[in-house]
């Protein structure tokens, strides 16, 4: 097993540059058509994985002798045969660790075409980033990647194999992973991704989401819901404790508008991310409704390196409240070590705090008190934005 270094590589193509890339391609085509064939160059490893062309022989001149001498016969040729025979594809790339910082990789060596393998090409991406990253490995069928990782993240992987002509085979099929947040705590496992993510009812202003549950080992204890703009951002728009969401619809803008979930456990483990989808634009931005919950944060008592603290979330609105998930961040470095009156999880700064069975509905004008305690090092400055099942909430 080897622990390789890795690189930034290219940025891969996104589908908003369709249009310009197809005018660059007929314009180009048109030069070419009356330039003789070049030598094909290999795809970008990321943007459509290919075959790399066999190595031309340069053309050489050589002035006709003035004579020819009778041909000498000979035998056999003992050299071997150094023909365009491309190695296999690499097979069964498989994930044998995944830590918070590293991934360990396996697979079934490509079987030789003309000539031995000498090594391994890698390129693997965050999802829903546009920076793919390469490595590359001798002749083995393990190698640990440790560049460019980060806890909690999803990863693809593939990988392609290298003969000692420096021909190149197909790409392997494309390995998913998500990173743990921690490799000591107690719960080290993901949830498994959310199924089949449908946009149902669409208004003049909103769309509902909806998607099959996840499992996990201990329990999922919510889902994130987030935008992506088909680029490289991501926003977390809304942290729920079900399997549906209904969220204002988007802005138009020149970008895409894909959603996605992510279950969420107890302890931060996000799980790999659901299918996209994508949701209709409005011209016209939507102004929020009003609040109708608000929370009261209040730190009890404070010391150096700890805090304790309490939250009270009311509901303001008309209709009772069946099931609360109240999320907040922490302005400063505090991370909750317990909590009481709710199921508390903490994932980076963001902090949620979901209903146990006695304090469960929230009747109007109703409210719940529930209470963290933690520790800090440079800040303990409370939080200053609250939701009440994704919806923002005045803070009082």
């Amino acid at each position: 097993m080897t622990g390789v270094p890795s690189s930034s590589l290219l940025r891969r193509l996104r589908s908003g540059l369709l249009a310009a890339v197809a005018l660059c391609t007929a314009v180009l085509g048109t030069a070419l058509s009356a330039v003789p064939a070049a030598e094909a160059s290999t795809a970008a490893p990321g943007v459509r994985p290919g075959v790399a062309p066999a190595p031309r022989a340069a053309a050489v001149s050589v002035a006709a002798p003035a004579r020819t001498a009778p041909p000498t016969p000979t035998g056999p040729s003992s050299t071997p045969s150094t023909s365009a025979i491309l190695p296999s594809a690499p097979t069964n790339l498989t994930a044998s660790e995944v830590r918070s910082a590293s991934v360990t990789l396996t697979w079934t060596a490509a079987t030789p075409g003309c000539c031995a393998i000498a090594g391994y090409d890698i390129t693997y991406y965050q999802e829903f980033g546009d920076i793919v990253f390469s490595a590359s490995v001798g002749a083995v069928t393990s190698t640990t990647i440790t560049g460019h990782l980060g806890s909690g993240q999803q990863y693809t992987f593939r990988l392609i194999a290298r003969d000692s002509l420096g021909q190149r085979s197909n790409w392997s099929d494309a390995l998913t992973v998500v990173t743990p947040v921690t490799d000591t705590g107690p719960d080290t496992t993901p949830p498994s991704a959310p199924q089949n993510l449908t946009l149902g009812e669409v208004t003049a202003s909103t769309g509902t989401l909806s998607w099959s549950p996840s499992a996990d080992n201990i329990g999922v204890l919510g889902y994130n819901v987030y935008q992506f703009d088909g680029w490289f951002t991501s926003v977390l728009v809304a942290t729920v404790p079900g399997t549906t969401y209904t969220t204002p619809l988007p802005a138009s803008t020149p970008l895409r508008n894909l959603y996605y979930v992510r279950a969420r456990d107890a302890v931060g483990n996000v799980s790999i991310a659901s299918n996209t989808v994508t949701l209709p634009t409005t011209s016209t931005p939507t102004p929020p409704p009003p609040s109708t919950c608000r929370v009261t944060y209040r730190n009890q008592s404070e010391w150096q390196g700890g805090f304790v603290a309490t939250a009270t979330v009311l509901n303001a609105g008309a209709a009772p409240v069946d099931g609360w998930v109240v999320t907040f961040s922490f302005p400063g470095d505090q991370q909750v070590t317990s909590g009481w009156n709710a199921t508390i999880g903490q994932t980076g700064s963001t902090v949620t705090a979901r209903n146990v069975d006695w304090n469960r509905v929230l009747a109007p004008n109703g409210s719940a008190t529930f209470g963290v305690q933690g520790r800090w090092g440079v800040s303990d400055a409370p939080p200053t934005g609250f939701a009440l099942n994704g919806a923002p909430c005045t803070v009082g």
